[in-house]
C-alpha cells in the first residue's frame, strides 16, 4: 500500500522549535513525503543536522526573517510562547498556524493508527512497537518522543498501513487523534499547569478513548489504579473492545513471570490461551509491562502473537530510557529521562535489581517549577532508593520561576527519608564531584528531562582521566 500524501496546507511548512522531539519527527515525515520543510530552533543540534540531511532548511535562533513569505503554514507546539517573532510574522502575512497535534493527526489519515497514551512509558512503548513491526517487515510509519539509536531516528515514513504515535495528554492534544488501537499505560496527576485534579485527568482520557474508531480496541493496564478507573468509565462505550493486561489473574493478557537477567528481562505471558516467553532488552518490571502492552496492541491489529513476541526481542532501548552511556574506571554511567516520582522510583528499582551489590549514585535535575511545587516531596522520597545523590537546580524549560520553589524542597524531603543527598548549583562541577565519589563497580545515573543528559559524557571523560 502507498500511504497518503501531504495533509492540507503542509506543502511548505515552517516549524517553530523544529529540533524538539515531537516537532522534529513530524518535520521528518513531511520531508520524506515530499514537503519543502523549514523551521527554526534555539540552538543547533544533531537532530537539526539530521533534518538538513532530509532536505529541510533549519535556522538557528528565532527571527521574523526566518519565516519565508510563501510558507503554507506555521507549525507550533504548546511550548512556543505567544511573543515569538516568527509567530508574529505569520500573523502579519496571514499564514495559518497549525498545532503540532493537528499536523500529526493529518499524517495518520488513511492509515491504521496505534496511539500510545499514559503519564509514563509512552516513548518506550511506541519505540517497542516501531522496532518490532519494522522487524516483521511491516514498515510502519511512526513518531516517537525520543531517538531509537541515532539523531533523527524518532520518526519514519513507512510504506505500510500502520502508524504508531505517542499520544500526549499534557496539553490535551491527544484528543485530535482517531486511532484504531489506543493504549493507556497509566494515569496519574501531572502537568499541573493544565490539570487541577485527577478528575480532570480522567475526563481528558475519556475524551481520548471516545475518539477510537468504531470497532477499535483499547489496551489498558489492569493493575494501575488510574488506568483501571478509565477502563471502568468507558466500559459501556459502543463499538469499543477493551483488552486489559497485567499480572492480575483477571487480566485478558496475563503476565505470569518476569525474570531479571542483568540489564534485560525475560517475560512470560498468557495471551488468547497460549503461553509465550520473550526477552525485553531493558531491565525492570515497568519496561516488561510496556512490552506486553505493545504485544496486546499489535495482536489487536491482527498480527500473530508469537511473531510479535519474537520481534519485540529486537528492541534494544531508546535514548535516555536507562541508556548505558559508557563505562570508565569500572564505573557504568546510565542516562534516565525519569522526572516524575513514579518514573524515578521505577528506574531506580530497575537498576537496583540489575546492580546487585553495586552502589547507585544519582545526579538528578528537577524539571519544571510547577512539577517541583506539586511533587517535590515525592521526588525526594524516590531519591532515597539511591545510595547517594546530587540534586541540581530546577530546569525551567518553558516556565518562569515560582517564588520559594527550589530544589531545596526535594533535598529536604530526601534527607527526611534517610537519603544521602547533596545540593550542587554548578553543573560544570558535577563531573569532578562524581569522580571523587565513585568507586569501581558503582553505577551513576544522570536523571531528569532537562540538559542533565549532557553530563554523562563529561562524567565518563573525567573518570577516564
Amino acid at each position: 500500500m502507498t500511504p497518503p500524501g501531504l495533509p492540507n496546507a503542509m506543502e511548505r511548512p515552517h516549524f517553530i522549535g523544529i529540533g524538539g522531539a515531537g516537532m522534529s519527527g513530524i518535520a521528518k515525515i513531511l520531508a520524506q513525503r515530499g514537503a519543502k520543510v523549514a523551521g527554526s530552533d534555539a540552538r543547533d543540534s544533531e537532530t537539526a543536522q539530521a533534518l538538513r540531511a532530509h532536505g529541510a532548511t533549519v535556522h538557528i535562533g528565532h527571527a521574523a526573517a526566518h519565516l519565508a513569505a510563501d510558507s503554507t503554514c506555521v507549525v507550533v507546539s504548546s511550548a512556543i510562547r505567544s511573543d515569538n517573532p516568527e509567530l508574529a510574522r505569520a500573523a502579519e502575512l496571514g499564514i495559518p498556524v497549525v498545532h503540532r497535534s493537528d499536523a500529526l493527526a493529518g499524517l495518520m489519515d488513511g492509515l491504521r493508527p496505534i496511539a500510545v497514551a499514559g503519564t509514563h512509558g509512552k516513548t518506550t512503548t511506541t519505540s517497542m512497537l516501531a522496532v518490532s513491526l519494522s522487524a516483521l517487515g511491516l514498515d510502519p510509519s511512526y513518531a516517537i518522543g525520543g531517538d531509537l539509536d541515532a539523531p533523527g531516528s524518532n520518526a519514519h515514513h513507512g510504506e505500510g498501513d500502520i502508524f504508531v504515535a505517542e499520544a500526549d495528554e499534557s496539553d490535551r492534544s491527544f484528543h485530535k487523534y482517531t486511532p484504531q488501537v489506543a493504549i493507556i499505560l497509566n494515569a496519574e496527576l501531572d502537568h499541573h499547569a493544565n490539570y487541577a485534579s485527577m478528575e480532570e485527568i480522567y475526563e481528558s482520557f475519556e475524551t481520548f478513548v471516545a475518539k477510537v474508531v468504531p470497532g477499535g480496541t483499547l489496551v489498558v493496564a489492569h493493575g494501575q489504579a488510574g488506568a483501571a478507573e478509565i477502563a471502568a468509565r468507558v466500559a459501556g462505550n459502543e463499538g469499543l473492545r477493551v483488552v486489559t493486561y497485567g499480572e492480575e489473574e483477571a487480566a485478558d493478557v496475563r503476565i505470569t513471570k518476569i525474570t531479571p537477567r542483568g540489564l534485560t528481562s525475560e517475560v512470560t505471558v498468557v495471551i488468547d490461551g497460549r503461553m509465550l516467553t520473550f526477552t525485553v532488552s531493558v531491565p525492570g518490571r515497568h519496561y516488561a509491562h510496556n512490552a506486553v502492552a505493545a504485544l496486546a496492541a499489535g495482536v489487536a491489529l491482527g498480527i500473530p502473537a508469537h511473531n510479535l513476541a519474537s520481534a519485540l526481542g529486537k528492541y534494544t532501548g531508546v535514548k535516555r530510557r536507562l541508556q548505558l552511556k559508557g563505562e570508565a574506571a569500572g564505573v557504568q554511567v546510565i542516562d534516565s529521562y525519569a522526572h516524575h516520582p513514579t518514573e524515578m522510583s521505577a528506574d531506580l528499582e530497575a537498576i537496583r535489581g540489575a546492580a546487585g551489590d553495586s552502589r547507585i549514585l544519582v545526579v538528578f535535575q528537577p524539571h519544571l517549577f510547577s512539577r517541583t511545587q506539586e511533587l517535590g516531596k515525592e521526588m525526594g522520597q524516590a531519591l532515597a532508593l539511591a545510595d547517594a545523590a546530587l540534586v541540581l537546580d530546577i530546569y525551567p524549560a518553558r516556565e518562569d520561576p515560582i517564588p520559594g520553589i527550589t530544589s531545596e524542597i526535594i533535598i529536604a524531603s530526601a534527607r527526611a527519608a534517610g537519603a544521602d543527598v547533596t545540593a550542587e548549583h554548578e553543573k560544570d562541577a558535577v563531573a569532578d564531584v562524581i569522580a571523587g565519589m565513585a568507586k569501581p563497580g558503582d553505577l551513576v545515573l544522570t536523571m531528569g528531562a532537562g540538559d542533565v543528559t549532557d553530563l554523562g559524557p563529561q562524567i565518563l571523560a573525567r573518570l577516564s582521566s
